[in-house]
């Protein structure tokens, strides 16, 4: 059984995942999406979760961001997901299609993934039928694209500075070097900088072709952090060489935990190595801030030259650390019709944007 109880989201209990703080709440509040927060009482894993409510026309999803933060054991995956979903509707308003979880929970594939019996996730149906183990109603589905990462990298930053660069592969040590002696210098800077970021961002989507965030989203990021409650902080960089800005980075903070949100890099003096010495000096500064890891994002599960993450993987792995696999975004349908209906337009959409 699950219980839950309402509460506001500014009672959000202390954690390391920055997209389950009073702040993340702030911050998808002002780009129009509805937070709730619930107590979770269970007879294993407990806490609270932030849930947020997005409209898309006459329907509402609920999403689960990075929630809920403790998993139970791993053949009871499918099982409290069920009892969850079925608790938490009670507690949603009618029209609410379905509910899509982003889970942060280690991923079942995980030893096989990290051993190398493994170079990417089995297909969804496979993982469909695992989750669904048990289940009353076999009602959770795959979701069609992680809602954020389901590999990401991680570095320990807890130890010292040499213990830090001596995890490193000797070609990225090399470039942070690389580039302090030709001149590069990374510094953090305030909001007012945004602009120049935002410039920058956009000259890395045209040229790596992702579609880009408007301003606005980058902007409230920072207004956010004035009426956030908890400790959430934003720490800035921009790499420069002389007058011209070579690269940006905007990195989340959430207790011990550092995440690196949104990076950028100009198409000019690309041999300098801008990027890796800005990774470098933001790793240092979550240190002094007392984090003990640096997520650095999206990679591709392993060493796969056709995954479109593999570019990714070359470079972040060059840090050292570790790839987290975790299991990723799942759906609950709550309306059969209006889930099926969601699910092709978002195939339709998301096959467009690749192609």
């Amino acid at each position: 059984m699950v219980d839950l109880s309402s509460k506001t989201t500014a009672a959000l209990l202390p954690t390391d995942i920055l997209f389950q703080t009073p702040y993340w709440a702030q911050v998808k509040s002002r780009l129009g999406l509805r937070p709730r927060a619930f107590d979770i009482a269970t007879g294993g894993p407990g806490g609270d979760v932030l849930v947020l409510l997005k409209t898309l026309g006459d329907k509402t999803v609920a999403i689960v961001p990075q929630g809920p933060e403790h998993a139970p054991e791993q053949e009871e995956y499918g099982t409290f997901i069920e009892n969850f979903s079925l608790a938490l509707a009670r507690h949603l308003e009618p029209g609410v299609a379905f509910i899509r979880y982003d889970l942060p929970w280690t991923s079942p594939y995980s030893d096989e993934l990290r051993e190398g019996g493994r170079t990417a996730f089995p297909e969804g149906r496979v993982r469909e039928m695992r989750m669904n183990m048990g289940t009353r109603h076999w009602n959770i589905r795959k979701s069609f694209e992680d809602l954020t990462v389901a590999s990401s990298l991680v570095v320990d930053i807890g130890g010292s500075e040499d213990a830090i660069l001596d995890g490193m592969k000797p070609k990225t040590r090399y470039n942070i070097g690389l580039a302090q002696r030709k001149g590069v210098t990374v510094q953090t800077v305030g909001r007012e900088k945004l602009p120049e970021f935002y410039a920058l961002y956009c000259q890395t989507a045209r040229r790596n072709g992702f579609k880009q965030c408007g301003y606005d989203h980058f902007a409230v990021l920072f207004q956010s952090l004035a009426s956030s409650p908890d400790h959430s902080e934003l720490l800035f960089l921009l790499a420069r060489h002389g007058r011209d800005i070579l690269a940006g980075a905007i990195v989340g903070i959430s207790g011990k935990a550092a995440n690196f949100l949104y990076g950028a890099s100009a198409n000019t003096k690309r041999n300098l190595m801008a990027p890796s010495l800005m990774h470098w000096t933001a790793m240092r500064h979550a240190r002094e801030r007392g984090c003990t890891t640096y997520e650095m994002g999206a990679v591709s599960p392993g060493v796969d030259p056709s995954h479109p993450f593999y570019g990714l993987y070359r470079f972040k792995t060059g840090f050292g650390g570790r790839i987290e696999y975790r299991c990723g975004s799942w759906d609950f349908p709550l309306d059969q019709d209006a889930y099926r209906e969601f699910s092709n337009a978002e195939r339709l959409y998301r096959s467009g944007s690749n192609a």
